[in-house]
């Protein structure tokens, strides 16, 4: 009788909250389990920034890693990550990367992980949830790059789930879902990724989303295929580029723009 032995999976669980201080964001709850781990660099300003790294050095079919965010009322939290997360190929399961952010009246949370990568025969389902109370605000970002461009991998049989849920005071105010199933015309048609290797979506929930509208369509760099609009407290951002590298230097304005620190974490920068 042949006995076959369980794969070995990644699993991880890390949580944060915060607290208002003498006008300054500090740190309240932190917990951490498995391969997940929350670092806090010295910041020179009034958010707290919390670093997320998978010490399990990238994700496969089965692994499974959970971040949960709390932001105080009239706080400010920023939530990135150490490097380039990597999605390796699966014999079959997805890896699950779930995230669930709640930002309390008055605060402003980014969500600012650095760019995915996603290996070929690689499956990710990818979901965030958040919950916004009264006036607070949010900004997010999610890049993607089908493979290493310095490898020539262009990743054509990565499959992506990516689902947006977002609420303030428990009503739905935007939603979407991304599905990359790994056929050609996905990656080839000119209503999709249109040859691109690189994509990413900056979403900004707040008052001043429509007359920040005309500051980031001036941040669009001609050779990059992008368009921002807004609709009510919901400014939106897509970007196609044919590189990670011309991808970063559009995100990079148009993040700092929007977030509420006024920049992109300093890990983006080295």
């Amino acid at each position: 009788m042949r006995v076959c032995a369980a794969m070995q999976r990644s699993r991880g669980v890390g949580r944060l909250a915060t607290k208002l201080r003498d006008g300054a964001t500090h740190l309240d709850t932190l917990y951490q389990e498995g391969c997940c781990k929350i670092r806090l660099p010295k910041a020179h300003d009034k958010a707290l920034e919390a670093v997320l790294i998978n010490t399990s050095g990238g994700l496969t079919g089965g692994d499974r890693v959970e971040w949960e965010a709390e932001a105080a009322p009239g706080s400010r939290l920023v939530l990135t990550t150490q490097a380039c997360e990597r999605i390796y190929r699966s014999t079959g399961e997805d890896a699950l990367v779930s995230a669930k952010l709640r930002v309390g009246a008055g605060a402003h949370l980014d969500w600012l992980p650095q760019e995915t990568i996603l290996f070929d025969d690689s499956r990710l389902d990818r979901r965030l949830t958040v919950e916004l109370e009264g006036d607070a605000r949010f900004t997010a970002v999610e890049a993607v790059l089908l493979g290493r461009e310095a490898m020539g991998e262009a990743a054509r049989r990565a499959v992506l789930k990516d689902r947006w849920r977002i609420y303030r005071g428990g009503r739905l105010v935007h939603a979407e879902q991304t599905r990359l199933a790994g056929e050609d015309f996905e990656r080839e048609g000119l209503s999709l990724l249109s040859g691109h290797n690189a994509f990413a979506t900056v979403l900004a929930i707040g008052p001043q989303a429509e007359e920040k509208l005309a500051a980031v369509r001036r941040l669009l760099r001609p050779e990059i295929q992008a368009a921002a609009s807004a609709i009510g407290e919901r400014l939106i951002l897509r970007i196609l580029a044919p590189s990670g590298l011309m991808l970063r230097r559009t995100i990079i304005p148009a993040v700092a723009l929007l977030s509420g620190a006024g920049a992109v974490p300093r890990l983006w920068s080295i």
